[in-house]
């Protein structure tokens, strides 16, 4: 072999090399969830399949819901106040648990010395948390079911969620076109490495703008038109709810038609209520509190963080697996307690009534 075909020879190699390095090498699991021939399958790396979280056990043993309220024994509780004292205790330790830093724990939210104060800011979120997630509990079961939310879904032992959102920052003057990317051509994780719109939760987790970009006939309407870069930007949030589950566009769509409602899997019903929710918490409860949370509890645009499908979900089709731990923690169900908005903030408005008939929207033929 001459020294030249050793070179193109080397040099195929290191190219071949470059090419695999993006790729996933090594076994892949496949399952079949739709139709022969239908392009429904999900395909599972077991190399990169999230760990499940460990669950917590209970500080203790579940009381009973007998005995004063907790509105007779302590001050200033405007959530909780119906429920047991002894019950109200157990879901305070809990959240100390699932919350608070371990060198911290009641004192995190607490003054020590004063109990019903509310000086503390985490102890006003915290409240308002709970709002949200006996609203979810109550009236979001279009999404998660009878599983239901724990503030440990989120929180999984830590003060501020590890994975959570906020408008991305921009470049210093958005007039020029000098080193403005206007949010894409940067590939990042928040949408699965694509090198399209990285902050598509703005507008689409925050916001209500229409996501479909599908249109109902294959040839041009005036009824229909979408950009290229909307088109770009629901990508984008697809992407991310795939990496957040753990799955493949097949794990709601059919590939024949990702438009069509009646060839999907019931899966889309239930991602399509999610979306809602998720607005639902981002817009009425953690935005409510931009004047409450501190600069450092903050975006670079000043806006509070706030949650998307990977704040629960973190790699899992169903959070932590599908284990439930509601039964351990039935205070946190709902009804929905209205209160009055937190000081410095805006009252939340009701949550948005979900369609009549989700039946219609989980059909298979």
């Amino acid at each position: 072999m001459s020294g030249f075909d050793r070179i193109i020879g080397t040099a195929g190699l290191i190219a071949a090399v470059v090419v695999l390095g993006g790729c996933e090498l090594g076994h892949k699991d496949t399952q079949q969830t739709g139709f022969r021939g239908a392009g429904m399958a999900q395909i599972v790396d077991p190399d990169h399949v999230a760990k499940l979280s460990a669950i917590p056990p209970p500080p203790y043993p579940l009381p009973d819901d007998s005995g004063p309220r907790a509105r007779e024994t302590y001050q200033n509780v405007r959530v909780l106040g119906n429920v047991s004292t002894e019950r109200f205790n157990h879901l305070m330790a809990a959240m100390s648990q699932w919350v608070a830093p371990p060198a911290q724990g009641c004192n995190y939210c607490h003054n020590p010395n004063n109990m019903a104060s509310d000086e503390k800011y985490t102890k006003v979120v915290a409240r308002r948390m709970l709002q949200m997630t006996r609203t979810i509990n109550g009236t979001w079961s279009s999404h998660v079911k009878a599983t239901g939310v724990t503030c440990y879904t989120c929180h999984r032992g830590n003060a501020v969620p590890t994975y959570k959102w906020a408008i991305a920052e921009g470049v210093a003057d958005p007039d020029t076109i000098v080193r403005n990317k206007h949010g894409q051509n940067s590939p990042n994780a928040a949408v699965g490495y694509a090198s399209l719109p990285y902050d598509p939760f703005q507008t689409y987790l925050n916001g209500t703008a229409q996501i479909r970009v599908a249109a109902s006939s294959e040839y041009p309407s005036p009824d229909h038109v979408v950009s290229v870069k909307q088109a770009e930007q629901t990508y984008g949030l697809m992407m991310h709810m795939s990496t957040a589950l753990g799955v493949n566009c097949t794990y709601c769509h059919n590939s024949q038609s990702f438009r069509s409602w009646s060839l999907s899997r019931p899966q889309r019903a239930t991602a399509y209520y999610g979306i809602r929710m998720v607005r639902d918490a981002n817009a009425h409860y953690i935005t409510s509190l931009t004047a409450v949370f501190p600069a450092y509890r903050k975006g670079p645009h000043g806006d509070p963080y706030k949650i998307n499908c990977q704040t629960c979900h973190q790699g899992q089709s169903k959070p932590l697996g599908g284990y439930s731990m509601l039964a351990l923690n039935p205070t946190l169900k709902g009804p929905p307690v209205p209160t009055a908005p937190p000081e410095g903030g805006a009252a939340g408005a009701a949550v948005p009534a979900v369609l009549a008939n989700p039946q219609a929207m989980t059909r298979r033929q």
